[in-house]
């Protein structure tokens, strides 16, 4: 890989990351400013920093305990545990995460915890069509996201959204409690403050979705860069990518599950993100030690979709 092109698209994601980060907290500054005034919006702001600095990090296997999943051991799976040992030693991870089953056949796999104390979860759906190679893109995804401290990241960003939230609600309650001074004029109240705070939670979780989708981003780069093989990883997405769908569905409903615009997704269009991956692929042997034949495409089955049609064609996929 071009490391000087991977930095650059480091220092573009942290830049807009920050600024996704900043404008949230701004936007979270003035709500409070606009409600409880010039003395005390500033506890709204401290509240955050105990939250997410003071607490102690939660266990990530209460989460995990919800969802029934089960550790996997060594000898369970051996090909994968060395595949994770690997990765979380070329990513200078504190200690190696824990991997974990779900008993699902959707195809799916997240990270819990922190760098020092963290878990991977892979549903047997994905154990069942993933090859190694797709795998070893997949826990490199999840131990990129371990890494960049992203889990730290996207819960600050949700605490953000959920106070400015709260605080939208409170103003839409004192202003239905102050309607009747409002009416017979013996109260004034601010109709551009009440709009910014009835409109602050909806921004905010935009602005939210749009940094868990560069997150994203940010994670197939590392991920490339672990295993040496965007290929392998954006195999797994073109398989993982919930778009597909029966072919009397394309036929009988043009557009099914095919509706959200870009701006409410959580994850980039998975069509973007396998191709960026392959535009990095080098034709070099892969993580997993399989050998390619010169000039054959390494995953013949990746189809690239083309965009789907929709209202201003960018915004609606």
């Amino acid at each position: 890989m071009d490391r000087q092109r991977a930095l650059n698209h480091k220092i573009r994601n942290l830049i807009q990351s920050l600024l996704l980060i900043g404008g949230m907290t701004l936007l979270l500054a003035l709500s409070s400013l606009l409600l409880l005034g010039a003395d005390y919006w500033w506890s709204v702001l401290f509240s955050i920093v105990f939250v997410l600095f003071l607490l102690p990090n939660a266990s990530p296997y209460w989460l995990l305990r919800l969802y029934r999943a089960q550790p996997l051991h060594p000898v369970q799976l051996p090909r994968h545990w060395q595949i994770l040992k690997e990765l979380s030693a070329r990513a200078n991870l504190a200690a190696t995460p824990q991997l974990f089953w779900l008993p699902s056949r959707t195809l799916n796999a997240f990270a819990v915890g922190s760098s020092k104390h963290s878990a991977i979860a892979i549903t047997d759906g994905l154990l069942q069509v993933l090859s190694d190679r797709e795998m070893a893109g997949v826990l490199a995804h999840e131990i990129s996201h371990i890494r960049n401290h992203d889990l730290r990241i996207m819960t600050l960003a949700d605490l953000i959204t959920r106070l400015t939230h709260v605080l939208s609600l409170l103003a839409v309650f004192i202003f239905l409690l102050s309607l009747p001074f409002l009416l017979t004029g013996q109260m004034m109240i601010s109709v551009t403050g009440l709009l910014i705070l009835t409109m602050a939670p909806s921004v905010n979780a935009m602005l939210q979705l749009g940094l868990s989708r560069i997150r994203e981003f940010d994670a197939d780069l590392d991920a490339a860069g672990l295993t040496q093989d965007p290929a392998g990883l954006a195999s797994a997405l073109s398989k993982i990518d919930p778009q597909h769908i029966n072919w009397w569905q394309r036929i009988a409903l043009p557009g099914y599950r095919d509706r959200q615009p870009s701006l409410l997704r959580s994850h980039p269009d998975t069509r973007e993100r396998v191709e960026r991956l392959l535009r990095l692929q080098q034709q070099q042997p892969a993580f997993a030690g399989e050998e390619l034949d010169p000039g054959e495409h390494p995953y013949p089955h990746i189809i690239i979709r083309k965009p789907g049609r929709g209202f201003f064609s960018g915004t609606w996929r």
